[in-house]
């Protein structure tokens, strides 16, 4: 459900939304429509910002996409193309100590699980990221071969198309603190919760794009930002990744609140 506030040019809007293989798990459409007009209401009369090097926070509902960017840096078919920037990273540490990514097409229930992948290969959990480091890519037969490797399960194809890799439930694991004990210390810093546009360039790693959010201000959110773009490098940006405790697994990619140093906000 997507609620929309206020008149003319001042207008903003937010939404909420509520996705289940079984009905019972889906959420009540009235929690789902307050919760929309919540966020959206919290978003009236942004302000800008100053272009400025700062800590920036993603919410839950918007750290899965920075799993994502890995998750297509890791299938094996852009890695044998020589189109990935991890293409060389496979056994090095990308993170920090303690954090795992993990693919597991057996979770109950999960949007995306499966027994066996469009191979008829029996599906298994796997971590992608162990304590950090780089364990595996995404396999399929074919890319498999290509690179001297075994398959992991992961192909996946459409009614018409030939199987690719993929991933299936993937999540990042949760850390250790609360969201508020992950901003608290921030004196000034960016809190992400909208992300717009796809400025992620596969092969080199740089990030850059456009977002909307909140103003951290002596480590609570203040006011509303919007209208404008933060930028970085994936590798660095995995480098400085801490995870919540706010795990929920809600999508097919999933990851709790995350904070990144020292990216980039661009503003005025």
């Amino acid at each position: 459900m997507t609620a929309i506030v206020g008149e003319g040019t001042a207008m903003e809007r937010d939404y909420d939304y509520s996705s289940a293989i079984h009905g019972a798990d889906l959420e009540p459409p009235e929690k789902v429509g307050r919760t929309a007009g919540e966020r959206t209401v919290e978003r009236l009369n942004p302000r800008k910002v100053e272009t400025k090097r700062v800590p920036v926070v993603f919410d839950r509902r918007v750290a899965g996409s920075l799993v994502g960017h890995l998750a297509s840096a890791i299938n094996a078919a852009a890695v044998a193309r020589k189109t990935s920037f991890l293409k060389d990273k496979l056994g090095e540490r990308l993170f920090k100590p303690g954090i795992h990514v993990i693919d597991d097409p057996r979770r109950l229930r999960g949007l995306r699980s499966r027994p066996f992948d469009a191979e008829g290969v029996a599906t298994k959990r796997l971590a992608v990221v162990e304590d950090g480091v780089l364990t595996s890519w995404f396999l399929d037969s074919a890319t498999a071969r290509e690179l001297g490797l075994a398959t992991t399960g992961h192909a996946q194809r459409g009614v018409s198309s030939t199987p690719s890799p993929g991933p299936s439930n993937l999540h990042l694991s949760a850390g250790s603190v609360t969201p508020d004990a992950l901003i608290a210390d921030i004196a000034d810093g960016f809190y992400v919760t909208d992300l717009i546009g796809m400025g992620v360039n596969q092969v080199t790693g740089d990030y850059s794009r456009g977002a909307s959010g909140f103003w951290i201000e002596k480590g609570k959110r203040s006011y509303p930002v919007s209208e404008v773009t933060i930028a970085g490098n994936l590798i660095d940006m995995f480098k400085a990744l801490s995870p919540a405790n706010d795990l929920e697994f809600r999508f097919g990619t999933n990851a709790p609140t995350v904070r990144v140093e020292g990216l980039t906000v661009g503003g005025l």
